[in-house]
């Protein structure tokens, strides 16, 4: 491995600009992302956290004690009744459209992924959003994370040429129980874990034609549905997009694995997202590029990883484009209403079952 980086992935970027005044925030939903993702970070970067709302008054109260947030609203109407804030509405996908519907016309929220339960309910968040006015964007925070800002900043300099493989390896032993709301719902592997990876391979390379898929249960996890998953983009002749998903790997970290790959004809990366090994604590992500100007694979430094520092950058994107400062909403309600109709591919592809094989021969 190289320890001089090349100079075609020299500076590569890693972060979003951050808003210089940014709007407070009112956070609805106190759970798990918010106490070990989103609070953390909006305190690191200075965002100001006017208050906090959730069903479990206990939660809140927690929440607003462990990060010194001033307000905890007693009720949703209490919470939506702030003005000139941003809202981050960090809720079961069930509740996402409900919350919506009670928001001030013509504001600005942060909702985070899925954009609901399926593509019928990101249809209804569309239409509520437009209804009402709503600059809304989905916290699809993987584009965000340190290294895979850089592969982008890469792939856009032509360092990879033209894509030729896109592959997603995850072999690992995920912890479901961590997320009580998950218990029994239909669908679990690619609405909440997968679609990650497919809204980051759409943001990097554009819109599959049509997708191949199997989700399958595991015998000592009956009380979730999809646990593992394989996935095909179809990208046409020249473009492979693989998606190996296994949630049930108990056999140590030896062979552990989460990864994303890009092969291209100029230059490939491989990315570990850390996050997933040992979650929540995890392990540092990594990133290491191969290009026409190097000798071999060179490791590039990172400034951080998925978990925490992805999470700066949705919210960071929306304070910006609300103040003018961003001229685009990177996962904005519109773009990312694709991804769902990816992951509803998915399923219905999975549900259709495999081509039969001929039996008459």
């Amino acid at each position: 491995m190289t320890t001089q980086l090349p100079h075609s992935i020299r500076d590569l970027r890693q972060s979003w600009p951050r808003p210089p005044a940014p709007r407070p925030i009112v956070v609805i939903g106190a759970g798990s992302i918010v106490r070990d993702a989103h609070l953390p970070v909006y305190q690191r970067l200075g965002f100001p956290v006017a208050g906090i709302f959730d069903v479990n008054a206990k939660a809140s109260a927690e929440r607003a004690d462990a990060f010194s947030i001033p307000r905890v609203f007693e009720s949703i109407d209490e919470a939506v009744s702030m003005r000139d804030v941003i809202f981050d509405v960090a809720i079961p996908p069930e509740n996402i459209a409900s919350v919506l519907e009670r928001l001030p016309s013509g504001t600005a929220v942060l909702i985070q992924k899925p954009m609901g339960r399926d593509l019928a309910d990101a249809r209804r968040i569309v239409a509520i959003c437009r209804d009402r006015k709503l600059c809304a964007a989905v916290n699809f925070q993987l584009r965000f994370a340190p290294n895979m800002l850089a592969i982008k900043d890469a792939f856009d300099r032509g360092v990879f040429g033209d894509i030729l493989d896109v592959e997603v390896r995850i072999n690992l032993h995920t912890p479901w129980n961590y997320w009580a709301f998950l218990k029994g719902v239909p669908r679990l592997e690619v609405l909440m874990h997968s679609i990650h990876y497919l809204d980051l391979i759409r943001s990097l390379i554009g819109e599959p034609r049509g997708v191949y898929c199997k989700g399958v249960r595991h015998p000592a996890m009956q009380d979730y549905s999809d646990t593992r998953t394989s996935i095909v983009l179809d990208y046409g002749d020249t473009i492979r997009g693989s998606l190996t998903m296994n949630h049930a790997h108990t056999f140590g970290g030896r062979y552990a694995m989460s990864q994303l790959k890009i092969e291209g004809t100029r230059g490939a990366a491989i990315a570990k997202m850390g996050v997933n090994l040992n979650y929540p604590e995890g392990e540092p992500d990594t990133l290491e590029i191969a290009t026409e100007d190097s000798n071999g694979w060179s490791a590039v430094a990172l400034r951080g990883s998925w978990f925490l520092e992805a999470f700066e950058g949705p919210m960071s994107n929306l304070q910006r484009f609300v103040a003018g400062e961003d001229s685009r909403l990177v996962s904005g309600v519109e773009d990312s209403i694709r991804t769902m109709a990816v992951v509803e591919a998915c399923y219905e592809s999975s549900a259709r079952g495999a081509t039969p094989i001929p039996s008459d021969c």
